[in-house]
């Protein structure tokens, strides 16, 4: 089966990560975030995917080709024109009819998506939150959806859509963006794809909701570092070390060629390959490939690609090659 990824976000809120890699990249627990998700889709027996890239695209496409063994199509979005642009960009990778998965691929979700695609019936991942009107959200009689609602000033539920889309009438889904693009029909200056589906069901689609057990947010360096200790809880690992002067409070992830020197890493740390830590402690942080961390105490942060960290007591969100070096005066 076929699953769509739009992965042409900037990610602007997790700069400076994203001056060098596109957000889907972004690396959390061990992998990034793309990877998470493709992870969670091969079970439900998708072996296709088509991904929507703009900013740094040829990384994204790299990965998924060097990572995964599925067959890829590539669509460029080259203007943000929003999520029902960039769904409406795809229409001529999908054969006419052919029921297609739609997964943002910044988001990570975890539900059991091959009960969903058992269902025969258009269904949209929902889940209940305490801000609806930052979401797009649906209105319901019984489990039948009657209206989707793009960021509502009076929200009619807080049952927010949490961008997974199963689509069974895939052919009504494009002639329903290309009706709200021909009609200019925008929202915040974007195309949304909750308008195309609005009038899916406006068009007698039977469309339902089903729930997701987590819904983890990796928009901004917060948000990042709390999806790291959801994945990690779940997922983590300690790994044997035969030094003395390690330990490792669990849960973790440590790459295999990471360095590790007279350091006490956990809990809730991923550590990327090739990264060297040395006469640290280490918590609730992510150090990325090739990073290097030495002399101090890190908490709450981020460290880019090949980084370099040393001095003292901080916290920290640094990017990519960058170096850092405290001392006392």
């Amino acid at each position: 089966m076929k699953a769509i990824l739009p992965v042409a976000g900037v990610g602007s809120r997790l700069r400076p990560h994203t001056h060098t890699v596109p957000k889907a990249l972004v690396h959390v627990a061990g992998k990034p975030i793309l990877g998470h998700i493709l992870d969670s889709l091969r079970p439900a027996g998708i072996d296709e995917v088509v991904l929507v890239v703009g900013y740094l695209g040829e990384k994204v496409v790299d990965y998924v080709q060097g990572t995964y063994d599925l067959k890829v199509q590539v669509v460029e979005q080259e203007e943000r024109l929003g999520l029902g642009h960039a769904i409406w960009l795809t229409k001529d990778c999908v054969k006419p009819g052919e029921p297609i998965l739609i997964v943002l691929g910044d988001t990570i979700v975890e539900a059991d998506l091959a009960s969903v695609l058992q269902r025969g019936v258009t269904a949209i991942g929902v889940r209940e939150v305490d801000n609806p009107s930052s979401f797009g959200v649906v209105e319901l009689e019984g489990s039948r959806i009657v209206r989707l609602i793009e960021k509502p000033e009076d929200p009619p539920t807080n049952l927010a859509v949490v961008g997974v889309y199963y689509i069974t009438n895939s052919a009504l889904l494009y002639r329903s963006l290309s009706e709200i693009m021909e009609g200019d029909v925008r929202k915040g200056g974007e195309f949304q794809l909750t308008d195309g589906l609005q009038r899916m069901i406006e068009a007698g689609e039977l469309m339902e909701v089903f729930g997701v057990e987590h819904w983890l947010d990796c928009g901004n360096p917060e948000s990042l570092l709390a999806t790291n200790r959801h994945l990690l809880s779940n997922n983590g690992y300690t790994p044997f070390s035969n030094r003395s002067d390690v330990i490792v409070i669990p849960p973790v992830y440590i790459d295999p060629s990471a360095v590790l020197e007279n350091c006490l890493i956990g809990p809730y740390v991923s550590i990327a390959s090739g990264a060297q830590v040395a006469n640290a402690l280490i918590r609730d942080s992510i150090i990325n490939e090739g990073a290097y961390v030495a002399d101090i105490l890190l908490e709450h942060s981020l460290i880019g690609d090949k980084a370099v960290v040393q001095g003292r007591f901080s916290r920290l969100n640094i990017g990519d090659s960058s170096q850092i070096i405290t001392a006392e005066i």
